[in-house]
């Protein structure tokens, strides 16, 4: 049985604030390298580079459509980043349970 493994890892694949932009901007449309270039103050070359990335890590997925490469979010890669911060939450809770008493303690004194 193969196993295909993503040449980025989906959390290095985010790291970068770009990136993140253009998961948002594909979420709700396939678009166009050229639409997608106009979103950000880097060169097209640019683009291309980070969406390599990002398909590489599983995240977007792209298809010529005439002369152009329309380019798609793939969001299930994205659930191993929700399983791994859904570990943290319950250190959240407490912090945030610890915090509420304090402030109500403080409150009533």
């Amino acid at each position: 049985m193969a196993t295909t493994t993503a040449k980025h890892d989906v959390f290095q694949a985010i790291a970068d604030p770009s990136r993140r932009k253009m998961l948002i901007l594909l979420a709700d449309e396939e678009m166009p390298i050229a639409a997608i270039t106009e979103c950000f103050p880097i060169t097209r070359t640019a683009v291309n580079k980070h969406l390599q990335i990002l398909s590489n890590a599983g995240l977007v997925t792209s298809q010529r459509v005439g002369r152009e490469t329309r380019y798609k979010l793939h969001p299930e890669p994205l659930t191993e980043i929700k399983g791994w911060l859904s570990f943290f939450e319950e250190y959240w809770d407490d912090k945030l349970s610890a915090l509420k008493n304090f402030v109500e303690e403080e409150n009533n004194q």
